[in-house]
């Protein structure tokens, strides 16, 4: 009788013990996934991240003022930002583009070879190039591009959307970017 009884008691502890080692197993399972979760999440947060900086904005009298393309000291310090950064890159496209208010070029532009606000926003990007090659951003990697009064993020109809829309964006392409 006593042997009978061993015989149950012997495979009933073997089933509860694999019960436990299952159980075990789950939990840690578990503790992976939710692991695996959290990384994914923070992966996807970093990409969300640097897709954001793939274009940066630099709008404002500060930067240009009013019908004028030549950098100021406070739009040089401004871009001086993204200075290591761009330093940094070398496989990718790094285009600056520049664009201006709606306002007509003055007749002092006109004179010195500016005949609209395309050449005027390109006069723009292909100042702040030279600004970035002359500060040691690989000027492979460099282009410039003007787009006058199109794109305007902000109303022409003030004085302050029409500083917003001049403005010059940096945008990074390619896969080094």
């Amino acid at each position: 009788m006593k042997i009978d009884l061993a015989a149950r008691i012997i495979p009933l502890t073997a089933l509860m013990l694999g019960a436990c080692v299952s159980q075990s197993a789950y939990e840690q399972q578990g503790q992976q996934l939710r692991a695996a979760r959290a990384q994914a999440a923070a992966e996807q947060s970093q990409i969300g991240t640097m897709q954001q900086e793939r274009k940066f904005v630099v709008a404002g009298d500060m930067r240009f003022p009013e019908g004028g393309y030549q950098l100021s000291a406070n739009g040089k310090q401004a871009l001086n930002q993204y200075v290591l950064k761009l330093q940094s890159l070398q496989n990718a496209k790094v285009v600056v583009y520049g664009y201006t208010d709606n306002l007509s070029v003055g007749p002092a532009l006109q004179r010195g070879g500016i005949a609209n606000n395309i050449d005027l926003s390109s006069r723009r990007a292909d100042n702040v190039v030279a600004y970035f090659r002359s500060n040691g951003v690989n000027p492979g990697i460099l282009s410039a591009k003007g787009f006058g009064d199109t794109h305007p993020v902000a109303s022409n109809d003030t004085p302050q959307g029409r500083a917003q829309n001049r403005r010059i964006e940096i945008v990074l392409e390619g896969p080094g970017a």
